[in-house]
This record gives C-alpha cells, structure tokens and sequence, in this order.
C-alpha cells in the first residue's frame, strides 16, 4: 500500500474525527482497553485489513493485532475478519473509518469473485475499468485483483485506448490507429470498433487488441469469427451479471465491467468491542 494511499486513509479518518469524537469521551473511561472483532455478516471475499489497520494505528500506535483472516478467499457469515486490542476510545474512533474502507474494498473484490466464478470455463477474464471512486483507484483496483480479476489500464497514460470520440478527432479507425501506433509505440494499444467495416480498419492499421463496444452476444460472436485469432479482444457496454457468462462463452478474450468498482455493493461486516480492562 503507497503512502498516497495511507494518506487518503488519514484523510478520511480526520474527516470523521473532526475536532474529536464526543461520544467517546463522554461514554468511555480514559484509560479503558478494549478487544474488537470484525466479522462477516454474509458470504463473500475480504479486502482492505491494511487500510482498516492504518485508521486503527493512528490513533492507538501500541495497538495489538490478535487475528486477522486472509483476505482473497471465499468465507462464509461469521468468519472472524480481524481481532485488534487497544485503547477502547481509539478503537471506537476509528471503526466507522475502518469499517468503510473493508466494507467497500471487501464488496468490490466480492463482486469479482462472482464474475470469475460465472466465467469459469469460458477462456474470457474479467476486467476492472477507470469508473473508480476519485482517489481510491489503487486500492479499489487492488480489491479487483483480490477478487480474482485482471486490471485494465491504470490511468491515461499507461495504455493507449482508442475510443470513438478519438476516433471522430482523427478522421477514422485507421487514421487513429496509425498515429497512435506512430506517437506511442511503446505502449500497449486498444482500439473501439462497433462494426465490421472498423474492425476491418483497425486490423489493416495494424491494431493488435479489438474493444468490441455494446454489441450484442450475436454481433460479438460475428466479431470473434471475423478477427480469426489476428487480434485480442474485449467486451466491453452494458455487461452484468446476468449476462457475463453469454457474453464470456462468445470467443472474446476479455470482459470489462465497469460495475465491478462503480456499482458493487459493500460486504456487509460488523464489529464487536469488549472491555478488557
């Protein structure tokens, strides 16, 4: 975890904290100790015990870890997520913070656990898209991965992803593509295509990878027996997880799903605190 990303976690710790939790200080005595016990209230794939940890450790740096499950499997409700004993004010503080952070990252990497279970067996991989909450695409792209998802592109700049309103600036699919191909030829290239006249196109300009855009199963099916093998290919538009696997089962190689970051519900967990001493 990047120091970028433990600073988002302070953030959003001071911006419940504001000038101190009230609550705490009028309920709890001052040097009372407590045990806290995270837990799954249903199924799914835990992600997010670093960023949950760093919410606990600021304001308790003696703060103990007595158990923490894996994060990456399947668990069933009930499932024990993370043990911490510290100062029982501290604990309380921070729960709403560390709570949001697991819950969030947990039902991301449960929902694309989901999608890879639903494309077992079809050769097609899931993939993450950059429809992620502002500032948390690491750690939000991290859950995919957990999850058992591939990750797309990380920003603007680590891929070229030609899109059709590219496509309208450039005068065309191959116009695009050869300038693309010309101006950044280090970097892996992806181009749009809602057609067969443009996958045409893009394969006489030399496109190696095919985002096949809101096409239906019949149209992606055409689209895998045109290309032949000469190109990778993504599915990508209006996907869920109703229709993952017809999608998975018609030869691409990859679908994306936007709702993987920008829809997926949280893991419902919860959490215990016990006095200590």
């Amino acid at each position: 975890m990047s120091e970028t990303d433990a600073e988002i976690v302070r953030l959003a710790l001071r911006e419940d904290l504001g000038t101190g939790d009230v609550t705490g200080a009028a309920c709890v005595p001052a040097r009372a100790r407590g045990r806290a016990t995270v837990r799954q209230k249903e199924a799914g794939v835990v992600f997010g015990l670093e960023p949950a940890l760093i919410a606990f450790r600021e304001l308790d740096r003696e703060l103990v870890v007595a158990e923490h499950g894996p994060e990456g499997e399947w668990r069933q409700p009930g499932a024990v997520v993370l043990v911490v004993e510290g100062d029982g004010r501290a604990l309380l503080a921070a729960e709403r913070t560390a709570l949001n952070f697991l819950t969030h990252l947990s039902g991301i990497a449960t929902a694309t656990a989901r999608a890879v279970r639903e494309l077992e067996g079809t050769g097609a991989r899931v993939l993450d898209t950059r429809k992620t909450t502002p500032g948390l695409r690491a750690l939000e792209k991290a859950a995919v991965a957990a999850g058992g998802g591939t990750n797309h592109r990380f920003g603007l700049y680590d891929q070229v992803l030609i899109k059709e309103n590219h496509i309208a600036m450039a005068g065309g699919v191959g116009a695009a593509v050869r300038a693309a191909r010309e101006r950044a030829p280090g970097l892996p290239l992806e181009v749009e295509v809602r057609n067969g006249a443009e996958i045409d196109e893009a394969l006489a300009a030399g496109a190696t990878c095919l985002l096949l855009d809101n096409m239906s199963v019949e149209e992606l099916r055409a689209a895998v027996a045109q290309v032949a093998g000469r190109a990778s290919l993504e599915a990508s538009g209006g996907v869920t997880p109703e229709t993952l696997r017809a999608v998975g089962s018609t030869g691409v190689d990859f679908v994306s799903m936007g709702a993987l970051t920008h829809s997926a519900p949280a893991l419902d967990l919860s959490m215990l605190v016990e006095l200590t001493a």
